[in-house]
């Protein structure tokens, strides 16, 4: 006898609304952070390669600084209070940076912009962990990193045109005005989160800080993050002047370059994320990895080069880069506890930023602009990457390990417990 019976739901309608809600969020804080890699190319007839390398530190910087000065206090707040308060504040940050007329004010405008905005993506990894089951997790965070697909297809094209046509204030012009709705969305429709109160965090935040530092299972995963940021923060800047005046790329064929990248990334992080809960998050972490430092070694040591070739060298690079993060950030929700979750996220982004911040200074060092634009040592950067993959993929062995290892004892204790 069959029955007709109706499909379990995956995520319930609030579920789905909050991905949503949630991803346009991430969407406005990558694209304020990929926006300087096309606007690289305006800058650094402005700036030097110093000065603009930073400028681009300076959001990690200051974002290192805000999520340890918040870590602490991170799971003692309704979460939706602390994401509306971080979220006003990143906004306002860049409404600053579209009012920036030199290069003292863009590096103050940046430094406020990344106090708040440095932590939100943390903020955002802690609900998603509250509010969905840890089998779907991988999806979810599928979901989450389509933003960085929907930043190259519509918010990176859309700004890098408009400071081509106009001047560079106006893609930040966009990103403030997109983030002022969708602020108002977020604080109109998301629920107060608070089923993390009362579950034992210590009363004094600089010791539940410390108690999170020092907790000896947290200590792979902070280890792992320092390398993770070294490949995005040390290539991306530099990558619009690279294409343009090293592979002779122009101008317009860089919009498009984006937009592949972009609409390749929208199509595979679904996919990825679901392959992760299915097949093994260290597996497709491995498979992405390996790829992304074959595309590496090529893209940083091409000279000149025909659109139709760097376009499937840029779609291949970033497909790879991004597909490495999904299992990563899936990984990463999986070893804290209740009562440590915003701490440990606000950790491991300060962690993240400030390797970041370190990558993007020292990535300007290593590069050196010429008078006509060529970049020089860009191979350089390639190499670095390079062997911080390889690292990487070491230590996201024993991560994992980790992670199933504890996941098996929490299973067999109860089971224990019943025999």
């Amino acid at each position: 006898m069959t029955t007709n019976a109706p499909k379990e739901r995956v995520f319930t309608r609030y579920q789905v609304l909050m991905i949503v809600l949630l991803s346009l969020m991430q969407f406005t804080v990558v694209l304020d952070f990929m926006v300087m890699n096309p606007l690289g190319e305006i800058l650094l007839h402005d700036f030097s390669a110093k000065q603009f390398g930073m400028v681009v530190a300076a959001y990690p910087f200051s974002a290192c600084i805000s999520a340890i000065a918040t870590a602490g206090f991170a799971d003692k707040f309704d979460r939706k209070k602390i994401l509306m308060i971080f979220y006003t504040g990143f906004i306002i940050g860049t409404y600053f940076c579209a009012l920036a007329n030199d290069y003292p004010s863009l590096l103050v405008a940046r430094i406020v912009t990344g106090l708040f905005g440095g932590v939100i993506s943390s903020i955002g990894m802690a609900i998603i962990v509250d509010l969905f089951r840890p089998e779907t997790r991988g999806r979810v965070m599928g979901y989450t990193q389509m933003a960085f697909a929907l930043s190259q297809i519509l918010g990176i094209p859309i700004g890098w045109e408009l400071a081509i046509r106009f001047n560079w204030h106006f893609p930040f012009w966009m990103i403030a005005v997109f983030g002022t709705l969708l602020g108002l969305m977020l604080g109109y429709f998301m629920k107060p989160i608070t089923g993390h109160l009362g579950k034992g965090t210590e009363k004094n935040a600089f010791k539940h800080l410390a108690h999170t530092v020092q907790n000896p299972r947290y200590r792979l995963a902070f280890f792992t993050t320092v390398l993770i940021a070294t490949g995005g923060y040390m290539l991306m800047p530099f990558g619009n002047a690279f294409s343009q005046h090293n592979m002779g790329i122009s101008k317009h064929d860089i919009t498009l370059l984006f937009m592949a990248s972009g609409l390749a990334n929208l199509l595979v992080s679904p996919i990825i994320g679901k392959l992760s809960d299915k097949v093994g998050r260290a597996n497709i972490f491995y498979a992405a990895s390996s790829l992304t430092l074959v595309m590496v070694l090529i893209y940083t040591n091409r000279g000149l080069t025909p659109f139709y070739l760097a376009l499937i060298i840029n779609v291949l690079m970033m497909v790879a880069v991004f597909a490495r993060i999904i299992p990563m950030q899936a990984t990463m929700t999986s070893l804290p506890t209740l009562q440590d979750r915003g701490s440990f996220m606000s950790v491991n982004a300060a962690i993240q930023q400030l390797s970041g911040g370190i990558a993007a200074v020292a990535a300007s060092r290593i590069v050196h602009s010429t008078e006509t634009g060529y970049l020089e040592h860009y191979p350089v950067l390639g190499y670095v990457i390079s062997v911080a993959l390889l690292i990487t993929m070491v230590m996201m062995y024993f991560l994992n390990r980790q992670v199933t290892t504890e996941a098996a004892m929490k299973q067999a204790g109860p089971v224990a417990a019943a025999s």
